[in-house]
């Protein structure tokens, strides 16, 4: 079976992402400790990993990230009021460059053929989560390993994205909720870390709609 290798945040939409190409391929997944406040969704990557029986699950420490980014965006900074809506404080510089770059570093090694990551349609407001932004990166990282390629010693790497076959929040989650269950609804979404999801942060708002549109009851945890 082919290999791929995933980023698992432990949220709503990696966690669906995973059940949609489980039967295709052999999971690898990789969770990064990036210096978030949501803390919380490392232990739902967690989860989400024994679950659907990934054949490897790394956790990665990379929160020395947190000291590059200061105090530029809400999702790294405690100092930053947390908007109910899209703001482009919401946005972490290039994280998900960082992020793929890493994956595919390790799928490289793997033989892998794929790099996988969770964002979708809605996620048009995010640079790094648009197609165009992840063909880019996989044209340099593909020339970055060009020569072990031509030599059959590499697979060349494709980064691909619900996003990238126009898949949208919503019909991620009735795939997800195929395989997952109720199960789902312990993925972690709040940009905050609490007991409870907070139920007010964009991340939080855009899960809710997101059900709504499916007609799946939510059952997710929300504070007051």
């Amino acid at each position: 079976m082919k290999k791929a290798v995933i980023i698992l945040s432990g949220g709503l939409d990696s966690a669906c992402m995973m059940s949609y190409l489980k039967k295709g391929y052999q999971l690898y997944g990789v969770t990064f400790a990036y210096g978030q406040r949501a803390s919380q969704e490392i232990k739902a990557a967690k989860r989400i990993a024994k679950l659907l029986k990934l054949k490897e699950h790394k956790i990665l420490d990379i929160g020395f990230m947190k000291n590059l980014y200061g105090e530029s965006n809400v999702l790294t900074s405690t100092k930053k009021k947390m908007p109910s809506t899209f703001e482009y404080s919401i946005v972490v510089p290039i994280r998900n460059a960082v992020f793929l770059s890493i994956a595919t570093a390790w799928a490289f090694t793997l033989n892998a053929e794929l790099v996988a990551y969770g964002a979708q349609k809605g996620d048009m407001k995010y640079p790094d989560c648009r197609p165009e932004f992840s063909r880019k990166l996989a044209a340099a990282l593909n020339q970055g390993e060009i020569d072990g390629i031509k030599k059959k010693i590499r697979h060349r790497i494709k980064i691909w994205s619900p996003y990238s076959e126009g898949i949208s929040k919503s019909e991620l989650i009735k795939t997800g909720y195929k395989v997952l269950g109720n199960e789902i609804f312990k993925t972690w979404s709040c940009y905050l870390n609490q007991k409870t999801q907070c139920g007010k942060c964009e991340s939080c708002n855009n899960r809710k709609k997101a059900f709504l549109k499916t007609k799946i009851t939510d059952k997710t945890k929300y504070g007051n």
